[in-house]
């Protein structure tokens, strides 16, 4: 089983955007807010939307799960307050919510948190226990920086964060670290805030003692690690520096992903980090999506890398594809060993449900 921990719904029906454009401009003050029951988007609409893009590809290329969170650079917390990102979030969790379950053998969900800059983290927890309780979230993505590219937030070791911990390690669901849409013309949002971000969180955990406080804590890293595999030698010596343990110690709670897009990435990245803290992803239809004209093949064609790369065993690469996750996810694991044996991986199972509105409570 190929289980890709790195997807988002980025081909959402239109409608969720229209919706999204009227709350914005009720948030800086230009026109009333839109009610939520006015976003209606079908069951149709929704397997329209996955049918010829995520599902197209995940067949094409030979992938049989994805774990599937709302949009990243959708997120955007950097826009008006926490009511606005707490109604934002519900929706949008449960566009997700509905996928996987029309899907349930496809798609596995991952909810996004009402982060606002300058509000404790705290405020998150009543979607995060709907997310996981009501509607089967296996994980969650934590933005370390909602400001959107202004970076006001504390590092993740700050104890402000640690109600989000408490709640994760009491549902045993990992968070992927994962910033949104950058409002610093300074830092391109995919090419740079991402990256930087990745980058900047692994440093925060060098620097404290996270997971002496919150042993079963799990991150996920995505991106493989921004500069992280790349500067290894430089986190070392820096921890060394600071008086750290070496970075490595770090890598039973923290794993990267491999949403790298060409083969001397994940080259590097398989050869510098240990198979048992890699997880397969390819975020496709995500911020790169054009063929690459020197091998004629999408650069988010991740697997093909995977298969290449001389640095993983057989058993390497079976952990990659789906042991590691399955460890990282229990939920997840769960929810697929109580799955019926006669459904085979990789095909939709059963009957959709009726259309109906985006229901979406107030």
């Amino acid at each position: 089983m190929i289980i890709d921990c790195h997807g988002h719904f980025t081909t959402a029906p239109p409608q969720l955007a229209e919706w999204r454009e009227r709350q914005i401009a009720a948030a800086d003050g230009r026109a009333p807010f839109p009610d939520p029951d006015e976003l209606v988007i079908t069951d149709d609409d929704l397997r329209r939307a996955v049918g010829a893009n995520q599902l197209r590809l995940m067949d094409e290329r030979g992938s049989d799960l994805t774990v599937f969170s709302p949009r990243a650079s959708f997120m955007a917390h950097h826009i008006g307050d926490f009511r606005v990102s707490a109604m934002w979030a519900r929706i949008c969790n449960d566009l997700v919510h509905r996928v996987s379950t029309l899907h349930p053998d496809r798609f596995a969900m991952g909810a996004m948190l009402p982060q606002s800059p300058g509000a404790d983290p705290a405020t998150c927890l009543p979607e995060l226990r709907r997310a996981v309780e009501e509607l089967g979230a296996v994980t969650v993505n934590l933005n370390p920086d909602p400001s959107g590219g202004s970076w006001t937030a504390p590092p993740l070791t700050d104890r402000s964060w640690y109600p989000l911990y408490e709640a994760m390690a009491e549902y045993d669901v990992p968070a992927m670290i994962h910033v949104s849409t950058s409002c610093n013309p300074a830092f391109h949002t995919t090419g740079a805030h991402y990256l930087n971000a990745d980058t900047t969180a692994f440093m925060q955990l060098v620097q404290g003692d996270l997971f002496a406080d919150f042993p079963t804590l799990r991150f996920v890293i995505p991106h493989g690690g921004g500069a992280v595999p790349y500067h290894w030698g430089r986190f070392r010596g820096l921890a060394m520096a600071l008086g750290r343990p070496d970075p490595e110690t770090l890598l039973d709670n923290v794993f990267f992903d491999t949403c790298v897009y060409h083969q001397p990435g994940i080259d590097l990245l398989t050869q510098v980090v240990p198979a048992r803290s890699l997880l397969f992803a390819s975020e496709m239809i995500g911020a790169v999506r054009d063929v690459d004209p020197r091998t004629g093949r999408h650069f988010d064609d991740t697997r093909r890398y995977v298969e290449a790369t001389p640095h993983l065993t057989d058993d390497d690469r079976a952990a990659v594809y789906s042991g590691n996750a399955l460890r990282v996810y229990p939920r997840l694991a769960a929810r697929l060993a109580s799955r019926p044996a006669s459904r085979p991986a990789g095909r939709s199972a059963g009957p959709a449900s009726a259309a109906h509105p985006a229901a979406v409570a107030h």
